[in-house]
């Protein structure tokens, strides 16, 4: 599968964002993993101010 073309930068967009595993393989090996996880994500999205409407955590991707 071909990786996507990257996005047109356009302020004030909403963007949909999503990784998956390779092989549907799982993205966490463990709670210490996930908990790192939700950590970085959580301080980046306060660090730059960015609006985060909605999120999902599945064992092989997450969407946000």
């Amino acid at each position: 599968m071909m990786p996507r073309k990257s996005r047109i930068y356009a302020p004030g967009a909403l963007h949909h964002i999503i990784a998956r595993g390779i092989e549907r393989c799982k993205i966490f090996r463990d709670k210490a993993d996930l908990s790192n996880f939700l950590d970085r994500l959580g301080g980046i999205v306060k660090e730059t101010n960015t609006r985060c409407f909605a999120w999902a955590l599945i064992a092989n991707d997450y969407l946000c």
